[in-house]
């Protein structure tokens, strides 16, 4: 009888263990297939947030350089030059490691030639990010930036200084306001954008009589693209 019961309790304890498999190598496959599926629809549908956040951090850039020297200008009493592109403002000063899509700060001392000026700082766009105007940027007075320029020129400061001046860089004096080397009032305009990209254009606009640093972001916006401020 004690027999019979071991027995039966032996059967059911097999049966259970037959039963307890694991995933079969088909099963597996489905799972991790299916797995690499969702993951793709995720990278897939993050990809344009990524690709704003990039554009972002090259606006921050070219953005940051002017608030810099403003501030450190007005805080030591000195004057700051802030250069967009590979030409060094000073005379006879070349930046370090020059390239196209660059920003630098320079500090110039008060009295001293503007040769020279010292290099404080420089940073460089994102790779795939430009200092560039695209086709299809609004481009009337009433519809750039603060009415700067007319969406030619991606670094066009000087707006309205006899003779163009120069374009690619201002300075900021020790009450914040922002001239040129030679001494006008400088205003002016920075576009960023991804190569093709035209809703990827960021702008950054200065008035020189105060100083106020503004940036802009385009949108679609019922008609087409417009410019909103950031």
């Amino acid at each position: 009888m004690k027999g019979d019961h071991k027995m039966k309790i032996s059967h059911r304890s097999s049966n259970r263990e037959c039963g307890a498999r694991g995933f079969s190598l088909l099963e597996m496959m489905i799972v991790i297939c299916v797995l690499m599926i969702v993951g793709g629809i995720g990278f897939m549908a993050l990809q344009p947030a990524l690709k704003d956040a990039k554009v972002n951090q090259a606006f921050e850039s070219a953005m940051m350089p002017l608030r810099v020297a403003r501030q450190r200008a007005i805080a030591e009493r000195k004057q700051y030059i802030v250069c967009y592109g590979i030409a060094a403002p000073p005379a006879a000063v070349t930046p370090i490691a020059p390239t196209a899509q660059s920003i630098q700060i320079f500090r110039w001392d008060v009295g001293t030639a503007l040769s020279a000026a010292t290099q404080v700082t420089a940073v460089t766009l994102p790779i795939d990010i430009n200092f560039q105007v695209l086709p299809g940027l609004p481009n009337g007075p009433a519809t750039v930036p603060d009415g700067f320029g007319s969406a030619v020129t991606a670094v066009d400061f000087d707006q309205n200084v006899a003779g163009g001046g120069i374009k690619n860089q201002v300075m900021f004096m020790p009450d914040g306001s922002a001239h040129d080397v030679n001494g006008n009032l400088n205003s002016g305009i920075v576009y960023v954008a991804r190569n093709g990209d035209l809703y990827s254009s960021r702008a950054i606009t200065l008035y020189g009589a105060t100083g106020r640093i503004r940036g802009w972001r385009l949108l679609s916006s019922g008609g087409g693209p417009k410019w909103f401020q950031q």
